[in-house]
């Protein structure tokens, strides 16, 4: 367990950081752990926690989240780390080991550093500091003022420790060094003198005198114009040094040490010049050609040595011969080759560059060796002295060839005589990158396994071109060798349309376009997928193209017809997975049983039944061997024909990880409500055989809470809908459900087939908690939608079923929402009365969250009809029990209604200022229902130019959403 404070405040754990919660939870843990094993006071935790004016319920609200944080802790068992939230008279107490803390370790390697004799390991220490820093310091947290202030001390320590590290780089003579950890620092900081003053040292110590000059000037205009002052003593010294050339006591070599000034002048040329700067163009030599012993071949004794048999000696034999033509190993590509525009004008720019790599890199049967044939066929004159081609098996039942066999070939193809050719394969390697060095080469090196497998077997010119394709992305290979990596997705159907009537003929593509481009989409674009599908027409003239879709459209027997002979998806699939260490296959195997459309190491965790950690390294293994693709950061996604795949490996896994996937869903929904709209009840008690996931993801505040149930609504839908096929009607309406916050903020959003399908699974399980609870929700939106009649006959019977189940929070939220359609439907005292009823409910439990609900809609309904004193009472009411900080939508409701009774009381002034208020508020969090709503209200009272283009706006953006 560890907590952090430098970076955004979490507690981590080894299944992934706590699921916090809103923003004041995470700010009661930052306050509680600034002052780490001392007594924080309810009067400090209410300042950290809000500005000047806290609601009268402060100390309930802290006293909940303190409960709620007390909870996670020890349900990630803190008592094993001897950590404790403990409640001390008006104070609480978090007790921890301070090497659980990052700021009290970032304090201790100061401390070390310090007292370093060494610069080196001093300079160990700081970098190990800085690096406890993921970003600035408590993030996440309600900025109050202590808070702030307390933020703000943290990031001061770290700049001093970024400057003790490059006086420390400068000790060193590491002068580049300390620029580079400057620069970024005094960008961040463009007037931190201290900074611009150390980073103009470090450049002009560094060589880099200009440089340093110009940052100078830089910072004395930005002082001028910013703060009207001149540049301080420490960075006019710095620019007067500098105008000096005052000398850098550090650049001077160490007596008996050599200095780089000297080096390489004597004793021939350094590493990497030449010796022979006027050679010819390598174009205009023939293969195996040399301009002088400096660039022949090395040879061994016995290979340079006359034959023993000749009466006179002999001059030494070359190790080549002079081809009349230029060798050719490519094999003939394969036919119907269409598209890949953009990843062809990739590979030729790449071939473009200096010394060039090109890695071409995708899933089995996505046509990377296609495209490296392709372009290596289309301009044999790019390469006069020839093409060599090597098909490395990396994911072949057959195994792979030795390096040293694919070297023989090279150098045979070379024109190096069999017994010329070295034993041992760095030998081969060797004479292979001598012999190429002044050549203008293409090597294709087809299905590569991992870098290491191409480390020998790259060309030594400049002029030599590699093209590698892989299932991998071989990164190694991409910081070594600084490959240019060509990542190859998908055909597009227009495309994979083309490559069928490449094989098939025109004719027989265009009688049925239709079905054509239906068979492209079922074979998802995959160019292996579409060959094996017109071979198997090209054999049965009298076959269809669209009884071919109908046969490929049954998901169970997709991958059977997709195989012809030994060649297949299935099979090209299986040399892939059989590469992959077990980790990998156990989570590649669940996710084939996944409802939705893409997952993260959350939801690949709960698939699997590990935890993130483990989930997000098998993900990582499985991009890199291109069964998964990464659609975003921490988000990827299966090809349909992976999926089907990954299912059949192991069937009867399904039922396992479809529970692990929907319990996920809940855990992560709960917390996204509890983040999203705080303060209110959970909307239902978890399932009996609820499995709770190794962790659930943590929502620093609101909009990443919202963000997240507004990407996963299709796979939410998805997984409800699994749920209901696979009969667990309990799942499927509770999933749903707690989309509600959602569903509030997006409400004309096509909600109702969704929430439909909710009420059947509750009706299925015949539980009358859920269907009151899916009711409420339902029939909100009905309302909402203006289908009013459906709404009441629908919300009736909610408060009665709420009753049967012992629901009374539930029974009031009912009795709310009937009496919003009650009072649409012009039954305003009954609505009243029943709003009314929904209070007292809500005040006995007590349910501060339920109760301003209430008040919420009872002053609306007031303001209706025409009591806009009573109506500004209750929305008072209601601003006293709340709302917190993250409840934007509540905020705005309620200042609206408030800025309305205003305005109807004769208070125009103050009314305008309220609605204002409240359009800004809708527009600032993205609100544009509220939005509406409120500039619609101050439309009415002063409609000034610049409110009639919000309003318009608003709408706008409410045309476009949907």
């Amino acid at each position: 367990m560890e907590f952090r404070l430098l970076g955004t405040v979490c507690v981590d754990t080894l299944t992934g950081p706590l699921p916090l919660g809103p923003a004041k939870r995470r700010s009661l843990l930052a306050a509680l752990l600034l002052r780490a094993n001392t007594p924080v006071s309810m009067a400090r935790l209410t300042d950290c926690l809000w500005d000047d004016a806290p609601p009268l319920h402060a100390r309930t609200v802290i006293q909940g989240h303190v409960s709620r944080l007390r909870a996670l802790l020890m349900g990630a068992d803190a008592e094993a780390y001897g950590v404790e939230l403990a409640t001390l008279g008006d104070a609480y107490v978090l007790r921890a080991p301070e090497t659980l803390l990052d700021s009290q370790r970032f304090e201790e390697l100061l401390m070390l550093a310090r007292e370093q004799r060494s610069p080196a390991d001093a300079v160990l220490m700081l970098k190990e500091a800085l690096s406890l820093w993921q970003g600035p310091a408590l993030t996440g947290t309600y900025a109050s003022a202590p808070l702030q202030a307390a933020a703000q001390a943290l990031e001061e320590s770290r700049l001093a420790t970024v400057e003790q590290l490059a006086c420390a780089y400068a000790v060193l003579g590491e002068h580049h060094r300390a620029a580079a950890v400057l620069r970024a620092e005094a960008v961040a900081h463009p007037m931190r003198e201290s900074l611009a003053a150390a980073l103009m040292t470090a450049l002009y110590r560094s060589g880099r005198q200009s440089e340093a000059l110009d940052w100078f000037h830089r910072t004395r205009r930005l002082l001028a114009d910013e703060l009207g002052i001149d540049p301080g003593r420490e960075l006019a010294d710095a620019y007067a040094q500098i105008l000096r050339g005052d000398p850098d006591p550090a650049a001077d070599p160490s007596p008996g040490v050599p200095g780089q000034a000297g080096a390489g002048r004597e004793g021939g040329p350094r590493a990497g010049e030449r010796a022979d700067p006027d050679r010819a163009p390598a174009a205009h030599r023939a293969p195996g050609s040399h301009d002088g012993a400096a660039t022949a071949p090395v040879l061994t004794e016995a290979a340079a040595a006359p034959p023993r048999s000749a009466h006179v000696p002999a001059p030494p034999r070359s190790a080549t011969a002079p081809h009349p033509h230029p060798t050719d190993l490519l094999p003939r590509a394969p036919r119907g080759f269409h598209g890949r525009s953009a990843e062809l004008t990739a590979i030729s720019r790449a071939a473009a560059g200096e010394a060039p790599v090109c890695l071409v890199t995708g899933p089995a049967g996505v046509g990377k060796t296609a495209l490296a044939l392709h372009w290596a066929r289309r301009s044999p004159a790019a390469f006069p002295d020839g093409r060599l081609y090597a098909d490395l098996r990396g994911f072949s039942d057959t195994g792979e060839p030795a390096p040293l066999e694919v070297l023989r070939e090279f150098l045979l193809a070379l024109g190096v005589a069999p017994r010329r050719i070295p034993e041992s394969v760095t030998g081969a390697a060797a004479l292979f990158r001598s012999l190429t060095d002044r050549l203008s080469l293409l090597v294709v090196l087809d299905n590569v396994r991992d870098s290491a497998q191409v480390g020998q077997l790259l060309p030594g010119g400049s002029d030599c071109v590699t093209l590698i394709t892989s299932r991998h992305r071989l990164e190694g290979l991409i910081a070594s060798d600084a490959a240019v990596p060509v990542p190859l997705d998908v055909l597009e159907p227009p495309d994979g349309t083309a490559l069928l009537a490449g094989v098939l003929g025109e004719e027989r593509v265009a009688a049925e376009p239709v079905a054509a481009r239906r068979l492209a989409e079922l074979c998802g674009g995959l160019p292996l997928a579409l060959r094996v599908t017109a071979a198997r027409l090209a054999g049965r003239p009298q076959w269809t193209l669209a009884g071919m879709a109908d046969e490929l459209a049954d998901e169970r027997s997709r991958l059977t017809y997709l195989a012809v002979e030994d060649t297949g998806v299935s099979a090209a699939l299986r040399l892939t997975v059989q590469q992959l260490p077990p980790d990998a296959v156990h989570h590649f195997t669940r996710l084939g049983h996944h409802p939705g459309s893409h997952f993260d190491p959350y939801t690949a965790a709960a698939l699997a039944g590990s935890d993130p950690v483990v989930a997000a390294a098998a993900l990582e293994r499985l991009a890199a061997a291109h069964l998964v693709t990464e659609a975003g950061p921490g988000r990827w996604i299966l090809h349909d024909l992976v999926r089907l795949y990954a299912r059949g490996l192991v069937p009867e896994a399904g039922a396992g990880a479809l529970t692990g996937v929907l319990d996920h869903y809940i855990a992560t929904a709960l917390a996204a409500a509890d983040t999203a709209e705080p303060g209110g009840e959970p909307c239902f008690v978890l399932p009996e055989d609820f499995h709770r996931p190794a962790a659930v993801r943590d929502f620093t505040d609101r909009e990443a809470a919202m963000d997240w149930l507004a990407a996963e609504r299709e796979d939410l839908a998805l997984a409800a809908a699994a749920a209901r096929a696979a009969g667990l009607e309990d799942r499927a309406w509770r999933i749903i459900l707690l989309q509600w916050p959602h569903v509030v903020w997006r409400s004309r959003d096509g909600w109702v087939p969704m929430l439909e399908l909710a009420l059947a699974a509750a009706v299925a399980r015949s539980d009358p908690y859920a269907q009151s609870r899916v009711r409420n929700l339902l029939g909100w939106v009905l309302s909402e939608e203006g289908r009013t009649a459906e709404a009441v006959a629908l919300l009736e019977p909610s408060p009665g079923l709420a009753r049967q189940a012992g629901d009374r929070l539930g029974e009031a939220t009912a009795m709310i929402n009937l009496a919003i359609v009650q009072a649409e439907q012009g039954g305003l005292d009954v609505a009243m009365e029943g709003c009314g009823r929904a209070l007292e409910l809500a005040r006995k439990e007590p349910d501060a969250h339920t109760e301003m609900l209430a008040l919420q809609h009872l002053a609306r309904m007031q303001l209706t009809a025409g009591r806009p004193q009573d109506a500004l009472d209750s929305a008072r009411a209601a601003f006293e029990l709340g709302p917190e900080h993250e409840e934007a939508a509540r905020r705005v409701l309620l200042t609206t209604v408030s800025g309305e009774a205003q305005v109807a009381l004769g208070a125009e002034d103050e009314g305008i200022l309220l609605l204002d208020l409240a359009a800004t508020e809708a527009e600032r969090a993205g609100y544009d229902v509220g939005a509406v709503r409120a500039l619609e209200a101050l439309l009415r009272v002063a409609a000034a130019p610049e409110y009639v283009r919000r309003y318009e706006e608003a709408v706008r953006r409410l045309a476009d959403d949907g």
